[in-house]
Parts: C-alpha cells; sequence; structure tokens
C-alpha cells in the first residue's frame, strides 16, 4: 500500500514542533500541563506562519531509547498529537526518538495523524545510542494491521550518525523504497540544523527517479530563510525547525515572524 500525503502545496514545508521533555524523561519538569500549551502554541504559531504540515517529535526526551521507547512515552504522545491534530488543519506527523518506528506508527494511527518520519527504516546506522537497526518489515506489517493511512517518510542518512559501511547511494535509496516501501525519503545534514549538501540531495532525488519518480524527497535539516529556495529546487519539500524558533535556537518557541519570512523566500 502506498500512502500520499495531501499537503497543500506542491513544495510543501512541514515545521517542527519539538516537545518539552516528557513524563519519565530526565529533564521533565513535572509540570504535563506546561508541555501541552507549549505544543500547541508552536502549532499554531507555524499554520499561522503559513507552513503546509506540522511534525511533531520528543526532542527534549534525550537521552534517547535506541528503538523501543516505555509505554507511558507512547501515550503521551498519542495525547499530545491528537491535540495537534485538532488544532491545526494541515497534515500533522510524528516522530518517536531515536528510532520506535512502530510507535511512530501506532501514535499516529491513534491520533489521526498522516505522517510518520523514520530515521533508520532499512539497514543499520552508528548512532549515540550504538548500532541501530531498521526494520521495514515490522513497520509496514504493523501499518497494513491496524489498517492505517499513514506515510513512512524514511531518512537515507540520517543526522547524529555514520554509516557502518559505505554503499552506492543508488543501492540504499532502491533499498527504501523498493524493500521497504517507505512513501517519502529525507535527506539531512549531520546534525540538527546543519544544512545538507544539495549535490546529496539532488543525487537522491536522481537515485528516486531510477525507482519510483512519484516519491517526494525533503531536506530534513538546515532549511533557512537564504536556503529555502535552492533547496526546494533540488528537493519535493522541507522539514524545517530550528530555523523557525526564537533566535534561531532549536529549544527555543517557534517565532511566527520567522516561519512567515521562511515561507515568503519560497520559490
Amino acid at each position: 500500500m502506498t500512502v500520499r500525503v495531501d499537503f497543500p502545496a506542491d513544495r510543501p514545508l512541514a515545521g517542527m514542533v519539538h516537545l518539552d521533555a516528557l513524563p519519565g524523561a530526565p529533564c521533565f519538569d513535572g509540570d504535563r500541563a506546561a508541555v501541552r500549551e507549549a505544543a500547541l502554541r508552536d502549532a499554531r504559531r507555524l499554520e499561522a506562519g503559513g507552513v503546509d504540515a506540522v511534525l511533531v517529535e520528543n526532542f527534549g526526551d534525550a537521552p534517547f531509547h535506541a528503538d523501543s521507547v516505555p509505554k507511558h512515552v507512547v501515550a503521551s504522545m498519542a495525547a499530545l498529537v491528537r491535540e495537534v491534530v485538532a488544532e491545526v488543519d494541515v497534515p500533522v506527523g510524528a516522530n518517536v526518538l531515536r528510532n520506535d518506528a512502530e510507535a511512530a506508527v501506532s501514535v499516529a494511527a491513534a491520533a489521526g495523524a498522516d505522517f510518520v518520519r523514520v530515521n533508520v527504516h532499512t539497514g543499520a546506522r552508528l548512532t549515540d545510542q550504538g548500532v541501530v537497526e531498521g526494520d521495514a518489515a515490522e513497520t509496514m506489517r504493523l501499518r497494513d494491521h491496524l489498517d492505517a493511512d499513514v506515510a513512512v517518510f524514511a531518512d537515507v542518512d540520517v543526522k547524529h550518525s555514520a554509516a557502518l559501511a559505505d554503499r552506492p547511494l543508488g543501492e540504499a535509496v532502491d533499498e527504501l523504497i523498493e524493500r521497504g516501501l517507505a512513501d517519502g525519503l529525507v535527506a539531512s545534514g549531520p546534525g540538527t540544523g546543519a544544512g545538507a549538501d544539495l549535490d546529496h540531495v539532488r543525487a537522491v532525488a536522481d537515485a528516486r527517479d531510477d525507482v519510483d519518480p512519484d516519491v517526494p524527497v525533503f531536506v530534513g535539516s538546515g532549511v533557512t530563510q537564504e536556503t529555502v529556495g535552492e533547496t526546494l529546487d533540488a528537493a519535493d519539500g522541507a522539514i524545517v525547525g530550528t530555523a523557525l524558533k526564537a533566535g534561531g535556537e532549536t529549544t527555543a518557541p517557534v517565532d511566527e515572524d520567522r516561519v512567515r519570512a521562511l515561507v515568503a523566500a519560497k520559490p
């Protein structure tokens, strides 16, 4: 089953809602209501600023579980994503860090969200959580089992990680689309807020064209007001977080003026 997201623009921008630390995480400050209000505030500001989608992520939960978060994280994420879905009129996605794809699909299905981001969908990467392995077989079977109309966007070279072995890019892209059944691809820079190499993004898009040109390629980090034009010339969309925050600080609240400025700079 191939799932396509009905974004309201041809070259969509998805803005990040970086959740504060959830209950059970080391940095949780004990105020559940504050986590909820911050998430809804950022979602409202992103939509008002003109983004085409919102992606909710448990960014504050560091240090992250590698590939299986506790049940209370799934419960908190489902509740918060559901409220964001009710708050905005653009597509909503979920990413459960570090790489709990089954949790992300479950959260999206329960909350009525439209897509998920999976950092390691096929293959394996070396991360600060150790070796993180993709499990596309279980992720896609769960989506079918839940009868969830949820698109899976998979990273090609996920940030904050390293490859375990050199592999041809075309082989990796073919594996994600043909064998992993990913509905979209994400090409990123080396870390949060770090720009992606646009030559790499173009190479990913070219490799995608050889497999299935209908699969969108998004840039997943480092997009700014200054680079959004050339980014969307190379890719089909972008996921933006840091550049939309007050002062360009990843952990700061969303700044609606910065959102409007970046959206206005789209080609």
